[in-house]
């Protein structure tokens, strides 16, 4: 009995032996594989060629170039200026006194980017329309311009007070187009109404063909933007959206927190009362402010700046510039026309 005990034993170990060994074998291929040595004789050993979805895969890719902003191909970031600002188009003035302290190329007509969003709020804000009134986002919401994504599902029903937190905040594109889309009258009126308020303040230059700003047909100049900055700080519901740093929004079972885009709002040192940030490929980096420094309530455009961060760091530059000079002398000052 002994004897065929240990005759099984030894037959388990010889079968466990051989397993080990074919394992060991095994990741030993692999490893052969991975290195790919070559013979002592210097010639490597040939492989199969991989096949043509893997070499399709291995390919490099050729990177697209950037796609040029209408600032860029009009040449406005060849102009030079004192400050070396990145946006090839800015405007600075006195909120009060309407002085013009800085200006570059104010009176080109550019893209403006999701700066649409200032006027889609204001329009709102002045229909008083119930602002606890719920609207679904649909499809007809959802960007066929330029394909960006939103956090905001089809389906997904929020107040009309709701949305216009997220589109000024966050700059929630499909929150924009529900705003204008469920405006009574539908899209084309809003529209409408946006260029006939942007004609009652003076803003002569500036055109809109939808609320989100991502069509490129959505136009306006500095000097414009500086008119709808200072309409639109008169709204307190305006000033107190877009200068909020966050939002927590409940979509059904789920809590989704949005934030501002701007992240000077969020920065102790800038006293902020309005801002507005934009971006498509054709307008560049945007962004429009009124801010308190050195005493002095002012409103700054910047548009079609090149780089993601360029448009804050022009605004830094302009803070530090007026804070090293409050009282700007006439040699400082740029020649353009006083602001009316």
């Amino acid at each position: 009995m002994l004897r065929r005990i240990s005759v099984f034993f030894g037959l388990i170990f010889v079968i466990l032996a051989f397993s080990l060994s074919e394992v060991e074998a095994s990741e030993s291929s692999r490893e052969s594989v991975k290195s790919a040595p070559t013979a002592k004789s210097g010639k490597r050993k040939h492989s199969k060629p991989a096949p043509a979805a893997h070499r399709r895969a291995l390919a490099p890719v050729a990177s697209v170039p950037a796609k040029p902003s209408f600032g860029q191909i009009a040449g406005l970031h060849h102009s030079p200026d004192a400050l070396e600002l990145k946006s090839s188009v800015a405007l600075v003035i006195d909120q009060d006194t309407n002085e013009v302290l800085f200006s570059k190329n104010d009176k080109a007509v550019l893209p403006i980017a999701s700066l649409t969003k200032l006027m889609t709020g204001l329009v709102v804000s002045e229909a008083r329309l119930p602002m606890d009134e719920l609207i679904t986002i649909s499809q007809t919401d959802v960007d066929t311009e330029k394909g960006s994504r939103s956090r905001l599902r089809v389906g997904t029903v929020l107040t009309r007070g709701e949305l216009l937190h997220l589109a000024l905040m966050s700059s929630e594109n499909r929150a924009a187009h529900a705003l204008g889309r469920s405006y009574p009258g539908g899209l084309p009126v809003f529209v409408g109404l946006m260029n006939a308020k942007a004609r009652s303040i003076g803003m002569s230059a500036t055109n809109y063909e939808e609320p989100t700003g991502l069509s490129s047909k959505n136009q306006s100049s500095a000097r414009d933007l500086v008119k709808l900055v200072n309409v639109a700080y008169g709204d307190p519901v305006l000033r107190e959206l877009t200068t909020s740093p966050e939002h927590l929004v409940a979509v059904g079972n789920r809590t989704l927190q949005f934030r501002t885009t701007n992240r000077l709002v969020k920065n102790p040192s800038w006293d902020i009362g309005l801002q507005k940030t934009g971006y498509i490929s054709e307008a560049g980096q945007c962004l429009v402010m009124q801010a308190k420094i050195a005493g002095r309530k002012l409103i700054m455009v910047f548009l079609d700046s090149a780089g993601k961060l360029s448009r804050i760091g022009d605004a830094e530059r302009v803070r530090r510039w007026v804070e090293s000079a409050p009282a700007v002398t006439h040699a400082a000052r740029t020649t353009a026309a006083i602001v009316s």
